[in-house]
């Protein structure tokens, strides 16, 4: 290892031994996938152990064209039947020209970062046996285990789909901004079974390139770290995600796994400062962004505290059973099946999203407003906002819609409240805790999003509190 402030820390030699006790002929096993929905990846043991899971934020359940293979809503990360993890190993100084020919070895990772046009540097990886690699990203190649998408955001929504997602097959979008190879987590394969995200994630040839224009640096002890194009951004809940839900601070994650402040806009070339008592450990409730998309990790202490499919069916047969009624036409009214996300049923429940009041489908009560019409005078505009019967109070009129994705509640308490404006139902404890919570969008802006659709979230607090009218018999 280089020490800080030696002569080969100026002037680094053009191999530099990281650790010299790996046995670079083992090379990593390659990286499977999962063909049981939502059961992860490698769950081939009896009991398999289970580092965690993570959820894309915006949908609700599954994709709005269903899940299939490695591209899906949700996957869990199990312990493999073999340790595919990488460690640092060897660093090259090279000139920039040569940089195909010694990256020609096909089995061994590495990690390039071009300084100039004349000169870079090459750190090889080696296979680790403590732990195993899932890397994320937007490639459908064999070695990407979890194939995110773009997930919409600020508009409105249906059912159970992400607002503005891409159609057509749920293929990739051509100005997607979410990097093909964007992240990889590696999970220590004994307890407490840590789990560490890092920036980028490698190719088919095991090769990550920082090109000339990426932010890189070499690091004070002679080695080097940098940032992706659009960054991978962490934020790690302020306190315990289920107990006490708060919001911690975005950070950006180096391909080291170094922390770092935020750059003054999402692909500036310019780090941020250092955070040098923070960790790229992640922990149950953080948040991964990917610009385009953002992840949530749960591990599996958490889960435990969140409702399963079949509690979420038990809560909605619940709420059906107690028969609410429409207050103005008093005709019963039920909550569609948890696999009927998108039509919505006669029986459905609507809101009044700016006083709770929950009615049956009705098309009159809009508010009507005067709007100029030329010489003529004003003439009557629709708005798209009602007044509801019972308060007279004016606003989006929207179905309600349950929560179907367990992973994002923060308890299993009842369905009591809604987002808004988009209407998804889930308990208090999990509005309150997402409607606190800012949401990267685009290159600087943060917004309070629906977790179940990506919606960005409208009022004074971001929900409301439904009003049921009982049955009148």
């Amino acid at each position: 290892m280089v020490l800080e402030g030696s002569s080969e820390a100026l002037c680094p030699p053009p191999s530099l031994e990281l650790r010299p006790s790996c046995n670079k002929s083992q090379t990593s096993p390659p990286l499977g996938t999962s063909s049981q929905p939502h059961d992860g990846v490698f769950p081939e043991e009896k009991e398999p152990i289970k580092y965690g899971e993570l959820i894309v934020l915006g949908h609700n359940g599954s994709l709005a064209n269903g899940d299939k293979g490695r591209r899906r809503s949700r996957l869990a990360l199990y312990k493999r039947p073999k340790a595919n993890g990488v460690k640092p190993d060897v660093i090259h100084n090279v000139s920039t020209p040569l940089v195909s020919k010694a990256l020609s070895n096909k089995s061994q990772h590495s990690i390039s970062y071009t300084l100039s046009r004349s000169h870079s540097v090459i750190v090889e990886y080696t296979h680790d046996t403590n732990t195993d690699m899932f890397q994320i990203g937007r490639s459908t190649e064999s070695m990407i285990d979890f194939v995110v998408t773009d997930t919409g955001g600020s508009g409105s929504s249906q059912g159970g789909g992400a607002a503005g997602e891409s159609g057509g097959g749920g293929g990739q979008s051509a100005q997607s901004t979410i990097s093909r190879y964007a992240c990889r987590i590696m999970c220590e394969r004994s307890a407490p079974y840590t789990a560490r995200i890092y920036a980028a994630g490698f190719d088919s040839s095991k090769n990550i390139f920082l090109g000339e224009r990426a932010a890189k640096w070499r690091t004070s002890d002679g080695l080097m770290d940098g940032l992706t194009t659009n960054g991978v951004l962490v934020m790690h809940p302020a306190g315990e995600f289920v107990s006490e839900p708060a919001p911690g601070v975005w950070r950006e994650i180096s391909v080291c796994g170094n922390v770092f402040a935020l750059r003054e806009t999402r692909s500036a070339q310019q780090r941020g400062k250092l955070v040098e008592n923070e960790s790229n450990t992640l922990q149950d409730g953080s948040l991964i962004d990917l610009c385009g998309a953002t992840l949530l990790w749960r591990t599996p202490a958490g889960l435990r505290h969140t409702p399963t499919l079949k509690q979420l069916e038990s809560l909605r047969q619940e709420l059906n059973a107690a028969r609410p009624q429409c207050p103005v036409g008093f005709n019963t009214l039920a909550f569609p099946s948890l696999a009927q996300r998108e039509i919505v049923d006669k029986k459905q429940p609507w809101v009044y999203v700016n006083c709770g009041h929950v009615h049956g489908y009705h098309n009159w009560g809009y508010r009507k407003e005067k709007v100029p019409a030329g010489l003529g005078g004003t003439v009557p505009a629709n708005t798209g906002e009602r007044e509801c019967p019972m308060c007279r109070r004016v606003g989006p009129y929207v179905p309600l819609w349950l929560g179907c994705e367990g992973g994002l509640y923060l308890d299993a308490g009842p369905p009591t409240h809604a987002f808004c404006p988009c209407g998804h139902v889930c308990s208090e404890k999990t509005v309150v805790g997402w409607s606190q919570i800012p949401l990267p969008h685009g290159t600087h802006a943060f917004h309070a999003a629906c977790p179940f659709c990506g919606t960005w979230l409208t009022g004074e607090q971001g929900f409301i509190k439904l009003i049921f009218q009982g049955p009148v018999d």
